[in-house]
């Protein structure tokens, strides 16, 4: 494990590819308030694959002029959210199957790739930030006094935390800004949602084990648990597409 106290940017490269990013807050500039406010319907499931983005209706809402929702849309379109079609303009994108199997087999090997970096190059400050995500996620989940929606965010937010914290202690900035385009936030939100309180213990349970395999400087086993802890995730969305 190494022993530089340098600060990886991981951190900054993902923050909101999981899903758990910041929400809307007061003051914030036009285009920045669309855009997270839009990123957040999405992600969380307000908006819909398919459902249109009308821009009058947006910017209405958020009491704005159409033209940070065009730009917000624009952001969104080139974050991989939003789709252009032909006579209906602006639509959430809409994921198939093998899609799905797609974005979780590139997700996986990336970083599982990131996670067996991590376990050389790893600082105490890094671990510190996972045990930090690791943490919060334990005590988001044992939350009574949230609704689920609320809970969610709160264990999406840990969630992050977690993997891009993983991520920034791999020491690989190009392999961060290619996750950043590789985890689909919508996907990920989707997935806590659905679990169970039994499938949360266990997803952090493979946080803990990653951590731990980190710490002891075991490449081959911290990529092999972050794999598997990725694919129970992909488990869960194909189930419910499945169901549906």
């Amino acid at each position: 494990m190494g022993s530089s106290s340098e600060t990886g940017r991981g951190n900054d490269v993902i923050a909101g590819a999981y899903g758990g990013g910041p929400m809307p807050e007061p003051g914030m500039a036009g285009p920045v308030l669309a855009y997270t406010s839009i990123r957040a319907w999405i992600v969380e499931g307000r908006l819909r694959p398919g459902d249109r983005l009308i821009e009058q209706r947006i910017a209405a809402e958020l009491k704005l002029s159409r033209t940070p929702v065009r730009e917000a849309v624009r952001m969104l379109a080139a974050d991989g959210l939003v789709v252009t079609e032909r006579n209906r303009g602006a639509v959430v994108r809409t994921l198939q199957r093998q899609d799905i199997l797609d974005l979780y087999e590139l997700r996986a090997r990336l970083e599982s790739y990131a996670s067996e970096l991590a376990a050389t190059r790893a600082t105490e400050d890094d671990l510190g930030a996972i045990d930090e995500g690791i943490r919060d996620f334990g005590r988001a989940m044992r939350r009574r006094d949230l609704g689920h929606l609320d809970r969610t965010r709160l264990i999406g937010e840990a969630n992050r935390r977690v993997h891009a914290a993983i991520i920034a202690a791999s020491r690989h900035t190009r392999l961060a800004h290619l996750l950043s385009s590789a985890v689909d936030a919508p996907l990920v939100f989707e997935a806590l949602r659905e679990f169970s309180n039994r499938q949360l213990e266990r997803s952090n349970l493979f946080h803990q084990l990653i951590r731990d395999t980190i710490a002891r400087g075991e490449p081959v086993r911290a990529a092999q648990l972050m794999h598997e802890h990725i694919m129970l995730g992909r488990d869960q969305i194909l189930a419910d597409l499945d169901a549906e």
